[in-house]
């Protein structure tokens, strides 16, 4: 495995792009199942995550190819809704293929998906949304098939707003019959993404970014060109990074909108930012403010997705901050790493107060998830000395090549192969 060693204490400075969002061109992907033809698709960072949907889509089939930030993927020859279990198990974003496989094949098998060990992420909700829409559910073990000879709209009304039952049931209910309305859906950017795309191939859908998304169903969808959005969470990580380097960067090719509830976190903290149509300017030249309390929540509020980047920043702050977690159990991993470079943070079931610190310091660290990957990698721009974060593969899943992100403002970071460490 790969490791990133980082020389800290340099103030992050000059100007990022900010690429696709992973988020927004999974579910796409797996979107492009509904549509008997050829689909192209703009803006997709090469990460882990998306080579690891591609290799399904050919498994199942379908031919398609990733050059640059363009991937092209033709339908017309998938054959099988069968994902194999190897492939299930290396990404959790593989249950986003059920609704399409079940809308086109009427059947689709499966196997329970992995993915970050951040806590308990069932997939309930999707299977009752297919049920209510008339497929037929089997499980097996670890295994699950899904029947329906054809799709019928309902009414369908989630617990919680899960972003990827959402998701599932939009794709699932373009090619049902009549009309289907998803009550206490998600509200996420991603999921508008989404919408764009499916209308783009001839779906009806409408009401993504509110609580209420109604899809009128249609025989068939068609091919088409898309262009994913830039993935706010990117975004988030690079301020958070500029801010607690006390650096001054530009980011470009961003959707401000879509990162309101951290900015205004940001500013609590004393960051400066300036935001134009596309553009984010972040200052953080002085020593940030703690912030009483920040609480993750389904967007807009604040997301569990910038919970660790923002709680490294808050390490540093003057004062003590309170960070509370109510979306996933088991997201405060990264906690025993940040104290291991001196952070002083308790945890108390799903709070975590952080009394700031004036300096972290360079350690071996070890990334236990994708985001908690991405706060360490912040930790050692900011420390003094040297950082070594170990199990990098979890950062690659949703950071195109994170360290000449930060080397093209200034980081001293770079990505080295671990050779006394072997891991199963």
């Amino acid at each position: 495995m790969d490791n990133l060693v980082i020389e800290g204490g340099h103030p992050l400075s000059g100007t990022i792009r900010i690429h696709g969002a992973k988020n927004a061109a999974l579910p796409i992907l797996a979107a492009s199942l509904l549509s008997e033809g050829k689909v192209t698709i703009r803006n997709v960072p090469r990460l882990l995550d998306i080579e690891v949907m591609l290799d399904i889509l050919r498994d199942l089939g379908c031919k398609a190819r990733h050059q640059d930030t363009v991937v092209t993927v033709d339908t017309s020859v998938a054959t099988s809704s069968h994902i194999p279990e190897t492939l299930m198990r290396k990404m959790r974003s593989s249950v986003f293929l059920m609704g399409p496989l079940l809308a086109r094949f009427g059947e689709v098998q499966l196997y329970q998906p992995g993915g970050c060990a951040i806590g308990e992420r069932k997939i309930d909700l999707h299977l009752r949304g297919l049920a209510a829409l008339g497929a037929n559910i089997e499980e097996k073990g670890s295994r699950i098939v899904c029947s329906a000879r054809r799709l019928i709209g309902a009414e369908i009304s989630l617990d919680f707003p899960s972003v990827g039952a959402t998701e599932n049931m939009m794709m699932a209910a373009v090619l049902a019959q009549g009309r289907t309305t998803i009550i206490g859906a998600a509200r996420e950017p991603e999921i508008q993404d989404l919408q764009q795309f499916l209308n783009q191939m001839g779906a009806q859908v409408k009401g993504a970014g509110t609580d209420t998304i109604t899809i009128d169903g249609v025989s068939s969808l068609y091919g088409c060109e898309f262009e994913v959005i830039p993935d706010r969470i990117v975004t988030g990580t690079v301020m958070v990074a500029a801010a607690a380097t006390r650096g001054e960067v530009t980011l470009e090719n961003t959707q401000p909108g879509h990162l309101t509830s951290l900015i205004h976190v940001l500013r609590r903290a004393g960051v400066q930012i300036e935001v134009g149509n596309d553009i984010i300017n972040v200052g953080g030249l002085h020593r940030p403010l703690a912030v009483d309390r920040i609480v993750t929540s389904p967007y807009p509020a604040f997301p569990t997705d910038l919970q660790a980047q923002v709680m490294t920043l808050l390490a540093l702050a003057d004062g003590v901050s309170v960070m509370k977690e109510t979306i996933f159990e088991g997201r405060f991993k990264h906690v025993d790493e940040l104290c291991r470079m001196g952070a002083d943070i308790r945890v108390d079931l799903n709070n975590a107060f952080i009394r700031g610190v004036p300096q972290l310091y360079g350690a071996t660290v070890e990334a236990t998830d994708l985001r908690a990957g991405a706060a360490l990698v912040i930790a050692g721009l900011a420390a003094q000395g040297r950082t070594i974060v170990e199990q990098v593969h979890h950062i690659d899943r949703g950071y195109d090549r994170i360290e000449e992100m930060f080397q093209q403002v200034g980081g001293n970071i770079t990505r080295e192969v671990n050779k006394s460490r072997v891991y199963s």
